[in-house]
């Protein structure tokens, strides 16, 4: 597997029970914590493993830092924060590779491995398939708030919280309870942008109700107030051909569904015989944010998504 349908990660077979999976991800800082920045790094890297269905096996650092301008110390304070998140996964780190760069730079090469006919993609969706997604929206326009001085400790707390979980709890009870047919995990590209390569992929459309979807509160006001990050309104100018929007939803709705996340959640499409027994369990396992139904899976028209109220 390549880029052909926008999946997650890589996919390269060995044998017949086993395939190689790998991903690299690295990212600017969010927040101003050096080891908040190095966790929340390393749980966005582990997050495409987890959205194939895959195990991890081992992490590479990949660094930019500016040597001339900021202590070594601070280096090592991003590395450990990676460490520690990796250590949560239950993998090591064995090596990397750093440069010297103007503006700091943090993330993983993350080799797992998962059974060739158990893996998760983007083309499998089925009408008639739930879609549920595992973590709120809204962390993009908060760490832009962030960045602006615009948001209470509290809630810087809450969206560091939100990026560090580990992805790897809510794969472990789908991976248990069964029924995905697709599955991918919320990241640059938004709700929408990420929803639009599965329906695109797996030649389906998909309506979503906004008052299903979990977001996170401070969210909706700095939006109101015209917070938001450039590549969410570069996200929603993408979608304009592809999503039909229920009248009566303004930019401000339109900009939460297309943010720009970080160590997002999964969203996974799930046959209805099995979602409610994945919803239930989910909402019961320690690590996973949120479970909610969101919306579902129709025939078509083929790459489209409908929002409703």
């Amino acid at each position: 597997m390549g880029p052909e349908t926008s999946d997650d990660a890589a996919v390269y077979r060995l044998s017949p029970d086993l395939a190689i999976v790998q991903t690299v991800d690295y990212i600017t800082p969010v927040v101003d914590d050096p080891y908040a920045c190095g966790a929340v790094a390393a749980a966005n890297s582990l997050s495409d493993v987890y959205a194939m269905g895959a195990r991890p096996l081992f992490a590479l650092n990949v660094v930019g830092f500016p040597t001339g301008t900021l202590p070594l110390s601070v280096l090592g304070t991003i590395l450990k924060g990676g460490a520690d998140k990796a250590a949560e996964a239950g993998i090591p780190i064995v090596g990397g590779h750093s440069i010297d760069d103007p503006e700091p730079k943090y993330g993983l090469v993350v080799t797992g491995v998962v059974h060739p006919d158990r893996i998760w993609t983007n083309a499998g969706a089925r009408a008639g398939d739930d879609l549920l997604l595992t973590k709120p929206i809204g962390i993009g326009i908060i760490t832009t708030g962030i960045k602006r001085q615009k948001v209470e400790a509290g809630t810087v707390e809450q969206a560091v919280a939100t990026m560090t979980t580990l992805n790897r709890y809510a794969a472990e009870v789908m991976e248990g309870v069964g029924g995905v047919h697709a599955c991918t995990d919320i990241t640059g590209f938004g709700l929408l942008g990420h929803l639009r390569e599965v329906v695109a992929a797996s030649r389906v459309g998909a309506t979503i109700s906004l008052q299903a979807i979990p977001v996170l509160p401070e969210a909706w006001r700095l939006v109101r107030e015209g917070i938001c990050p450039g590549g969410t309104r570069r996200n929603l100018q993408s979608l304009e051909e592809h999503v039909e929007w229920s009248p009566g939803m303004g930019e401000d709705v339109r900009l939460v569904l297309a943010d720009a996340q970080t160590s997002g959640g999964l969203l996974v499409a799930v046959g209805k015989a099995e979602s409610q027994q994945m919803l239930r369990r989910l909402g019961e396992t320690k690590g996973v944010l949120a479970a909610a139904r969101i919306g579902e899976v129709t025939a078509g028209p083929a790459g489209r998504i409908r929002v409703v109220p």
